[in-house]
């Protein structure tokens, strides 16, 4: 279920929330954006048990042609959350993610607008490497997306940064484009809570396509210019 920034009261499309085997719950209660964060102590507690919960995914061809499960990587009290894909050969060998070529473009991409990997919680949609890099499955981003949600709202970032049309279609569903999306903020809704968040290009994809860029360094600067009016210290 997705909402535009500055309208709430859209009327949601029947044939997106079918297309992902996703329920939904409707209801008058205003949206609560002050939730109070876990505790540290907790949110350590809650991540161990959800890479537990992952770890122990039954009837998983991505799991079954992994080596290690790639869970997260940076400070998990962090407000900016960045969702990638999924791990690639390096990310399976070192079990953390955007290690390899995407992730030295990543953080060039980071540091190019004042911000510092370690500073910023990342994680993927699926925490299992895909059969020969290839783009996870619709029903593969369905299941995991369940367990992207509770990731997210352990977290609580104040802002979400979804890379990739596989992180998108997670958290929005499989109907819209990216190349459309991208760069515009807007509001994901998961356990009643509201989490802004952007769409850009996943650093892979500009790695094949270098032409588009100029449309990610545009997002880049956007992200930055919410993150100095959230006053947000990174």
């Amino acid at each position: 279920m997705t909402l535009n920034e500055k309208n709430q009261d859209d009327i949601i499309s029947l044939e997106l929330i079918n297309s992902y085997d996703i329920k939904y719950i409707f209801n008058n209660k205003p949206l609560n954006r002050l939730k109070n964060e876990p505790k540290i102590e907790n949110k350590d507690k809650l991540l161990q048990n959800l890479k537990e919960k992952i770890s122990n995914i039954k009837d998983c061809d991505l799991k079954n042609n992994s080596s290690k499960l790639v869970f997260s990587d940076g400070d998990a009290n962090s407000s900016i959350m960045i969702v990638g894909e999924g791990p690639g050969q390096k990310e399976d060998e070192m079990g953390k993610p955007f290690v390899g070529d995407a992730g030295i473009l990543l953080n060039k991409m980071l540091n190019a607008i004042n911000m510092n990997r370690k500073n910023i919680y990342i994680t993927n949609v699926v925490n299992y490497r895909p059969p020969n890099n290839r783009k996870p499955e619709p029903s593969e981003i369905i299941r995991y997306s369940n367990f992207l949600r509770k990731h997210i709202s352990i977290i609580n970032p104040k802002i979400l940064i979804l890379m990739g049309s596989t992180a998108m279609e997670s958290l929005f569903g499989n109907k819209i484009k990216i190349s459309r999306e991208r760069g515009i903020w807007k509001d994901i809704i998961i356990d009643n809570k509201s989490y802004l968040s952007m769409i850009t290009f996943h650093p892979a994809y500009l790695l094949r396509q270098p032409d588009q860029k100029k449309y990610s360094w545009v997002d880049l600067k956007e992200i930055r210019k919410k993150v100095d009016e959230l006053g947000i210290l990174i």
